[in-house]
């Protein structure tokens, strides 16, 4: 798997293709019609020890995130100290059309980082609706 820096993302991200997305923009209809995004496990309480509930994330879920990786689309930057991005993806009325994909891709990698130190994250946005107004965004500005 290819990390994108922050001296190269731009140029590779704005040097893909619509042949190259297309595999992302599939996911569009799945992610439209799917009625759960993971199986949650809950946590158990054993002694002392309280463990946490797990995520199986779906199908759509997994794919996603084999797609943003090999595309490449992650990108390696200070996502945690981005309040830009934390801004973007904390307003509900957010429009994606006002940024450009590149900025898109810092929002997906915030958020599948994020699912590395808080599981559920990723599954978190495809369930608010996040992640479908972000990979609409990007299926309209490639036209």
């Amino acid at each position: 798997m290819e990390i994108l820096t922050e001296d190269n993302y731009y140029e590779r991200i704005t040097g893909l293709s619509k042949a190259d997305w297309q595999p992302l923009l599939d996911l569009i209809p799945e992610v439209e019609n799917a009625s759960s995004f993971c199986t949650v496990h809950e946590g158990l309480e054993e002694d002392v020890i309280y463990l946490y509930p797990t995520f199986d994330e779906s199908d759509v879920v997994l794919r996603f995130r084999e797609i943003v990786q090999d595309l490449p689309l992650i990108i390696d930057f200070n996502w945690g100290g981005w309040d830009e991005g934390k801004r973007m993806v904390g307003d509900e009325n957010f429009n994606y059309d006002t940024i450009d994909i590149p900025t898109k891709c810092k929002i997906i990698t915030a958020i599948v980082r994020n699912d590395r130190f808080c599981s559920g994250r990723l599954v978190s946005a495809f369930e608010d609706g996040l992640m479908l107004k972000v990979l609409k965004s990007i299926k309209r500005q490639l036209k």
